[in-house]
């Protein structure tokens, strides 16, 4: 009996399974259509680049050429899970992994990790890279340091100290093998004193070509030069020797000498050693002068001593003019630009002026030098505030206050005189 109903109930499974099924999908149909319309999936481009991390590379090798610093990532994602991408760093890690691979190019494919979910990742960008890896070599050279030039007329250079003496070189091993030479250079030119200096080192070739993207250590090298005077030279200041005074309304702005130091020589050198520290030019006369002036004077010196190198020094002197004002008082302004068939009447129609200038221009000025007027150029009938305007003959003065500073204008229509009628004589009888 019980068997019979359990056969009566399998075929009737049996026959509506089909329809079971189909209620199944269409309920999941369901939920998956509601559950996208409330957090849809969308395709977006990551909004950070994302950086390039390289695992498992062997402390033996190292890898040649450059590799992409970030790659860029497109994903499909709910929005939900995108908003949680985008609040929160850390969230995507990409990955190159170099565990077990030797010496050699290969071929890579850049893995990503996502931590929120669910997640697909559409595109990589650069998705494939080619590495190349060699062997870590190093090698050890010294430093060779080529130096420019002599010190000064008189001086010597001692014995030169680098620190360090050599450096170490890392990278990779085709690199490393071509470095033949660690150099760098120093200019001793005309050096008095010395030198002490900070070296920047190149890495050549066979070539003399410099050899970039190794590692040097150290990077920098010190080096020291003695600096010394040899016997019979000495360094003494140089002392222009003025005499007289400049023309009246002129002033002495600069005395300059170049070379300020010259190096003197004598076979005595306790004549050197007795100098004061200074010698004298040939006497500069200024009397009188009113420009600047450029001339070259020979040295004086005691018996026994003499010049190293050029025997005369040049001079450059600076005359200025001495800086005066002027007051001018009820000067008249005039009018320019005034409209046809208008006039003008200005309140107040005379100024106080203040000029400016060299003393000497401002001794020879006269009336005819200077005038002052307000420009109407363009100007409606009506009241106008205008600032006056100065036109001056004599260059280098210039005009320091005006009082007042505005004045006003009236511009109005000009006035028409009516003709006296003629008186028509009477007829003579």
């Amino acid at each position: 009996m019980i068997s019979g109903r359990l056969k009566i109930m399998f075929n009737w499974l049996i026959r509506n399974l089909k329809t079971f099924l189909l209620a199944c999908i269409m309920a999941i149909a369901v939920w998956v259509s509601a559950v996208t319309a409330a957090d849809p999936d969308e395709v977006r481009v990551y909004p950070r680049a994302i950086p390039l991390e390289v695992l498992g590379q062997d402390p033996r090798l190292v890898i040649v050429g450059n590799l992409p610093e970030r790659v860029n990532v497109t994903m499909r994602a709910p929005r939900s899970t995108w908003e949680q991408l985008a609040s929160t760093d850390g969230q995507v890690r990409a990955l190159l992994d170099l565990s077990g691979l030797e010496a050699g190019q290969h071929r890579l494919q850049v893995q990503l990790q996502v931590v929120a979910q669910p997640v697909r990742v559409v595109s990589v960008t650069p998705q494939t890279l080619e590495v190349n890896l060699e062997l870590l070599a190093t090698t050890v050279l010294p430093i060779q340091l080529s130096i420019r030039g002599e010190p000064a007329i008189g001086y010597e250079a001692g014995t030169m100290r680098i620190t360090p003496q050599e450096v170490t070189i890392s990278g990779p091993q085709s690199r490393v093998e071509q470095v033949v030479d660690v150099r760098s250079d120093l200019s001793i030119a005309g050096v008095r004193q010395d030198v002490q200096n900070t070296l920047t080192l190149r890495l050549l070739d066979a070539n003399g070509l410099t050899i970039n993207d190794l590692t040097v250590k150290p990077e920098t090298a010190q080096v020291f030069i003695p600096i010394t005077q040899q016997g019979g030279y000495r360094d003494i200041a140089v002392k222009v020797n003025v005499r007289g005074q400049v023309a009246a309304g002129y002033r002495l702005t600069t005395v300059s000498v170049f070379p300020p130091v010259l190096t003197v020589y004598s076979q005595n050198p306790a004549l050197v050693k007795d100098l004061p520290g200074f010698v004298e030019t040939e006497p500069l006369n200024l009397n009188g002068a009113s420009q600047d002036i450029d001339t070259r004077l020979p040295l004086v010196l005691p018996p026994g001593i003499s010049i190293v190198g050029e025997q005369t020094v040049r001079v450059q002197v600076g005359i200025d003019t001495i800086e005066g004002s002027l007051s001018l008082n009820d000067i008249v302004i005039t009018v320019v630009g005034l409209a046809p068939d208008t006039e003008a009447v200005i309140s107040p129609d005379r100024l106080d002026v203040i000029l400016t200038g060299p003393l000497p221009l401002l001794d020879k000025l006269t009336a005819s030098d200077v005038r002052f007027y307000v420009d109407l150029t363009g100007l409606a009938i009506g009241v106008h505030q205008v600032v006056p305007q100065a036109e001056i003959f004599i260059f280098d003065i210039e005009v320091q206050s005006l009082n007042p500073a505005t004045v006003e204008v009236i511009i109005r229509p000009a006035e028409t005189l009516t003709p006296t009628p003629t008186p028509i004589p009477s007829p003579t009888p």
